[in-house]
């Protein structure tokens, strides 16, 4: 292990993992969850995210309030997140709050009341936060489409539920909800900052040892299909088409996945990226053009996206695929290559300045792939990666032409995706 990074495992499970940086005043600390939106059968559809929101409504000696002011009034940060496949609670105080922290932290992950007054009242909370997100067509877009390519899946699944199945949702299926995935085996408490490892396994022990895995039913997790290409157009009377274009990606198990690190910050990962380039550099195409990668515990997902007039939109998912089918034909040069690597490299060690993306790299790491990778282990792997590593990727990923689509904007009809394709295909 990393000579500051320390990791143990109490009796029930859990793991703690910690990184002491003894130049910082600050500590960030998280509890880390494998429990999100994927894990939801269809009638609890938005519950994860709906519990997150809960656990800041108070517990049996803190109000919402007094859990709002708590490390505000210390200068610190308390906040919480839902993905696809994990819950996070965390906390970012200076090192002379850390017991303050964690004391708040624990008391809502374990004393939390869900009180009828109060899970009502959330409820219309988390209605609006849908409707602002569907009232916002570049967010939006990003559900539609994942909905597009997985429509039968639980990761098709918008994160925040519907309006529907969230007025549906009982205190009883909240309950039985966290007794089934809240459980130690899927929990990794991770802190990083100011805080010598021992004092934190001290701390955390005797609060956390006593929590016993109760599961109940086990969700059925299976890996969704990659189906062929669907295309959904949402009607939306907007200046703008927004595009979601993409194909399969790679499970975050793979280790060929820093080739696609690479691939994406070439094809659409910053304002020096092709697609950027000659989309909204050379041709004014878009103010907003990019690509992502998400990659889940058995599966993934590679995504275009660009916002454009509706009398472009065509010129534009062109553009894309002739971009795409230049690396897969063409590959990349070393120039290009060596820029990307200093790239991503200068950005990672960039977010290593705060403790909070310290925090988040050993919770995520530690929950999704059950070790922790350290930055320096990430570079050792991008400076490994060839051009013939990035060509082949490319070839897997859109050598066979499976994209899918989706937009919303004002138009008529289905966008037929298989012209633009041809250019990939012959």
């Amino acid at each position: 292990m990393h000579n500051n990074i320390a990791k143990i495992r109490l009796s029930n499970g859990i793991r703690i993992v910690t990184e002491e940086i003894p130049a910082v005043r600050s500590v960030a600390i998280g509890i880390w969850v494998g429990a999100g939106s994927r894990h939801e059968c269809e009638k609890n559809k938005g519950i994860t995210h709906f519990i997150e929101h809960l656990l800041f409504k108070g517990t049996s000696t803190r109000s919402a309030s007094d859990i709002a002011e708590s490390l505000e009034s210390v200068g610190g940060q308390l906040n919480a997140f839902t993905s696809k496949e994990i819950t996070c609670y965390y906390a970012k105080v200076l090192d002379e709050h850390f017991d303050l922290a964690v004391d708040v932290l624990s008391d809502m992950f374990f004393n939390s009341l869900f009180a009828e007054k109060a899970i009502d009242k959330e409820r219309g909370v988390v209605e609006e936060e849908i409707k602002m997100y569907e009232d916002t067509p570049d967010e939006l877009i990003h559900d539609v489409f994942v909905q597009t390519v997985w429509p039968n899946h639980p990761l098709g699944r918008p994160i925040l539920g519907t309006v529907e199945s969230l007025s549906k949702i009982t205190r009883e299926d909240i309950i039985t909800y966290i007794r089934d995935n809240y459980i130690p085996e899927r929990i990794v408490i991770a802190v990083a900052g100011n805080i010598k490892h021992t004092d934190v396994q001290d701390k955390l022990r005797p609060l956390f040892e006593g929590m016993k895995n109760e599961a109940g039913a086990a969700i059925d997790i299976s890996t969704p299909h990659h189906t062929k290409p669907n295309v959904s157009n949402l009607y939306r009377e907007t200046g703008q088409v927004q595009i979601c274009l993409g194909t399969k990606g790679l499970s975050q198990i793979d280790e060929r996945i820093y080739s696609i690190y690479i691939l994406n910050s070439i094809l659409g990962g910053g304002s020096s990226s092709r697609l950027v380039q000659s989309i909204r550099e050379e041709r004014g195409l878009a103010y907003s053009v990019y690509s992502y990668h998400a990659a889940f515990h058995d599966t993934g997902l590679f995504t275009f996206y660009a916002g454009t007039s509706p009398k472009k939109y065509d010129e534009v998912i062109d553009l894309i695929i002739r971009e795409t089918s230049s690396i897969v034909k063409d590959g990349i040069n070393s120039k290009e290559l060596e820029r990307t690597k200093e790239h991503l490299k200068g950005s990672l060690y960039l977010g290593l300045e705060s403790v909070g993306s310290r925090m988040t790299r050993l919770g995520r790491t530690e929950l999704s792939l059950g070790k922790t990778v350290t930055a320096d282990q990430v570079v050792e792997k991008l400076t490994a990666v060839t051009r013939d590593d990035v060509q082949e990727i490319a070839k897997e990923l859109f050598g066979e032409g499976d994209f899918n689509l989706s937009t919303i904007g004002p138009l008529k009809e289905q966008v037929n995706i298989e012209p633009y394709l041809k250019q990939l295909l012959s």
